[in-house]
């Protein structure tokens, strides 16, 4: 107890010195931590864009269908499965889907398009389209025969809401697919793929339009980690017929996990120059305090204080001083991710459009993941405990009377 209270006091002795390695301290974690936060909430942004509001983070699929995505491969559904799945208390969301190709036709155009039959209630949790209509209104029902069409797509091919919307394409185990839906509502998408090409269908009517009554091409389920979805596929696979396929979205979407693991080791290259730099800012300020102390210290190994002792306490100083730096840099760390999560840093222009060209919405939203902090505070903290070895390898080779001449 003895050693704490004069580390506390030996710290506040020279205020201004304890202010300026404290300080380095705090921008190290501050600097650090708000990086790391925009590059993950990157990754959660580009996993959300892709597969939280459109594929889902795990899909129930036949076997073979990620392989050969037809209709020949669907699934056939009944009311056990989906109840089976809604069992497990990891999945918040069960979207059962039919997903097909066809090609739609305005009065005078024509264009392939992704036709996508969904659940009218149960879709709201996933790709939301309810709320990305900027004219007419939602389906009322799974029998509704309307069709909800992209913007792009809608442009492209001179349709309104109101006008009709004609589809051909080939159904279930080759029969002929054609049909027409009045446009009952106009989408409009952040991505502009998705805005190009995408067109909805309720479920039982684009059931009846491939001839597919009782059958899926997928499941999707959310979950509410996607970092966990590994452990949620295997429980998943452990209660669901093994002739099922249950895949996770990194799986799904090899592209997207590639994509994320090589901007991650971008931003590492640029995290470690960092904590270079960091380490360093650190290392001058305790280079510093060393030399400041130097007098002080020839003088308390004159008088008899062991080496030991001296260690123990300059040990306990820089403690306290790490400590202090690292907690308040959590400190303001917190309000500035937090204010960049609730007000999304947009760009505009040219790289707007080359943001949206990688099928992404031209924003950062960083990430309030508290691991964030935590992580790159343990790292600062541990740089400034390595740095702060050198007062005790300075004191170690200190001798008394050459460190008291001034």
């Amino acid at each position: 107890m003895l050693y704490l209270k004069l580390a506390w006091r030996n710290i506040w002795r020279n205020k201004r010195r304890t202010f300026i390695t404290m300080g380095s301290i705090v921008m190290a974690v501050v600097l650090a931590s708000v990086m790391a936060a925009m590059q993950q909430g990157q990754y959660t942004q580009m996993i959300d864009n892709t597969v939280g509001s459109f594929s889902g983070h795990i899909q129930v699929q036949a076997p073979g269908y990620q392989d050969e995505p037809t209709l020949e491969n669907s699934l056939e559904v009944d009311t056990s499965l989906l109840h089976q799945l809604s069992e497990n208390q990891d999945i918040l969301a069960i979207v059962p889907r039919i997903e097909s190709f066809a090609l739609a036709a305005g009065l005078q155009k024509t264009k392939a398009g992704m036709v996508i039959g969904i659940d009218v209630e149960a879709e709201q949790d996933l790709s939301k389209p309810n709320e990305k209509i900027i004219e007419g209104s939602y389906f009322t029902s799974n029998t509704d025969p309307g069709t909800l069409v992209a913007e792009g797509l809608a442009d492209y091919l001179e349709l309104s809401v109101g006008d009709t919307l004609v589809l051909l394409s080939q159904g279930y185990q080759g029969l002929s697919a054609a049909g027409l839906f009045p446009v009952t509502g106009i989408l409009k998408f952040g991505i502009p793929q998705m805005n190009n090409s995408i067109l909805y269908l309720p479920l039982e009517t684009a059931q009846q339009f491939y001839g597919v009554s009782g059958r899926l091409t997928s499941i999707a389920l959310l979950t509410e980690n996607p970092k966990k979805t590994d452990q949620v596929v295997s429980k998943i696979e452990k209660n669901l017929n093994p002739n099922l396929a249950v895949l996770g979205w990194q799986t799904l979407m090899p592209e997207l996990v590639q994509a994320i693991q090589a901007d991650w080791g971008s931003g590492l290259i640029v995290l470690m120059v960092l904590y270079m730099v960091v380490g360093f800012g650190i290392l001058g300020t305790v280079l510093m305090m060393t030399a400041e102390r130097r007098f002080e210290f020839g003088v308390m190994m004159a008088i008899g204080t062991s080496r030991a002792r001296m260690a123990v306490m300059i040990v306990l100083e820089m403690l306290f001083i790490i400590s202090l730096g690292t907690l308040l840099g959590f400190m303001i760390s917190i309000p500035i991710i937090y204010y960049f999560n609730l007000n999304p840093i947009y760009f505009t222009g040219e790289m707007a459009t080359v943001i949206e060209e990688y099928g992404m919405e031209p924003f950062i939203r960083f990430s309030t993941d508290p691991m964030v902090l935590y992580i790159q505070a343990e790292i600062v903290f541990v740089i400034a405990l390595l740095v702060s070895l050198y007062p005790l390898l300075y004191m170690k080779r200190m001798e008394p009377v050459k460190a008291m001449r001034r």
